[in-house]
C-alpha cells in the first residue's frame, strides 16, 4: 500500500514537472495566429520602433525614408523623407525618435515636430563605422553597435576605426564610452533594465552574447546566449529574447527555443512590439511588414 502510495505520488510530481517544462517552452504566439502581411511595397524594411501610442515607425533604407504604422487604422504613411539611411530606432520617454542614420555615420534625435539634431557623429576625433542599431536603458543613456557595412552611398571606401564595438551614449547624451568589442559585426542590440542584461549580436559570428549592466552603464560577464546571428532583436515581458534571419527565432531567458515563426522572404531584419496593448509582434522582412497577434507583449511601454 505504501508503495503504491509513493509510485502515484511520483506519477503525480512527475506529470507537474512535465506540465511546468511544457509551460516554460510553451510559444508566446497567440493560438493559431500567423503572420499577417500589412504591406509589401517597399526595397527593405528596417529599424520598427513602437511610440506610446502603439504606433511603429520603420525605415525604407534604400529609399531613404521613415514610416508609421497606425495601431488602430491599420495603414502606412511617410513620416520624414530624407532621413539620413536611417536604420535602427528607438523612441524615448519625450517621444523623440532616436535613429541610426549611417549616411554621414551619425545618431539623430527627431523630435515630434521633426526636427533633427545630430546627437554623434564620432569619436576620439575618427567617424563612426556606421551605428547601426540601439537601446535605451531607464536612465536614458544609449547602448549601441558600430559595425562596418560599406555602403554604395558612401564615398569612403574603408573605416577609419579599425574595431567594431559597443558604444553606450551617458543619459546627459554629452559622453560616448566604449563598453564592448571583439566583434566582427555587431549589429541586433536589446536590453532590459528590469533585469540589468543587454543582449548584442555579432551576425559574422553567428552568436548572440548576454552582458550584464552595471549602475555606471559598464558591461560585465560576457556569455554566449545563442548559437545563431541576428539583425534586430526584442524582448517581451517574459524575458523571451526573438531573433532575426530565418523568419523569427524565439528563445526563453535561459537560451532554450521556444518557437521558430516562419516569414514567407528570404530575410528578416528586425521585430519590435507595437499596438495599443503591445501585444502585436511587427515584423520587418526584405520588403514587406507583418503582424502577429502574442499572447505575451512588449516591455517599452505601460499600457
Amino acid at each position: 500500500m505504501k508503495m503504491k502510495k509513493y509510485l502515484l505520488i511520483l506519477s503525480v510530481c512527475s506529470l507537474h514537472l512535465l506540465t511546468v517544462s511544457c509551460e516554460k517552452h510553451t510559444s508566446p504566439v497567440k493560438d493559431g495566429a500567423k503572420p499577417e502581411l500589412i504591406s509589401d511595397e517597399f526595397i527593405f524594411t528596417e529599424g520598427p520602433a513602437s511610440d506610446k501610442e502603439g504606433n511603429v515607425y520603420f525605415t525604407d533604407q534604400p529609399n531613404n525614408q521613415i514610416l508609421k504604422w497606425d495601431a488602430k487604422s491599420n495603414s502606412i504613411s511617410v513620416y520624414m523623407k530624407d532621413a539620413g539611411r536611417s536604420n535602427g530606432m528607438y523612441f524615448d520617454d519625450d517621444q523623440n525618435l532616436w535613429t541610426c542614420a549611417d549616411e554621414n555615420f551619425q545618431l539623430w534625435k527627431i523630435s515630434p515636430d521633426k526636427e533633427v539634431s545630430v546627437v554623434l557623429d564620432g569619436h576620439e576625433n575618427k567617424a563612426f563605422n556606421g551605428p547601426n542599431d540601439l537601446w535605451m536603458d531607464e536612465k536614458g543613456g544609449f547602448y549601441f553597435t558600430d559595425p562596418y557595412y560599406q555602403r554604395e552611398y558612401w564615398e569612403r571606401k574603408s573605416p577609419e576605426m579599425e574595431k567594431r564595438k559597443v558604444y553606450y551614449l551617458s543619459p546627459d547624451h554629452k559622453t560616448v564610452t566604449p563598453v564592448a568589442e571583439g566583434f566582427v559585426l555587431p549589429n541586433g542590440i536589446i536590453g532590459s533594465s528590469k533585469d540589468q542584461v543587454l543582449y548584442v549580436s555579432d551576425v559574422s559570428k553567428e552568436k548572440v552574447y548576454k552582458y550584464q549592466i552595471q549602475d555606471n552603464g559598464t558591461l560585465t560577464d560576457k556569455e554566449l546566449f545563442a548559437d545563431m546571428g541576428s539583425d534586430g532583436m526584442t524582448l517581451d515581458n517574459e524575458g523571451n529574447l526573438y531573433v532575426t534571419g530565418d523568419g523569427v527565432v524565439v528563445f526563453d531567458k535561459e537560451g532554450n527555443k521556444i518557437d521558430h515563426i516562419q516569414i514567407d522572404k528570404d530575410w528578416t531584419g528586425n521585430v519590435t512590439f507595437g499596438g495599443a496593448n503591445e501585444d502585436i509582434l511587427f515584423i520587418t522582412a526584405s520588403d514587406a511588414v507583418y503582424k502577429l497577434p502574442m499572447k505575451t507583449h512588449g516591455i517599452r511601454w505601460n499600457h
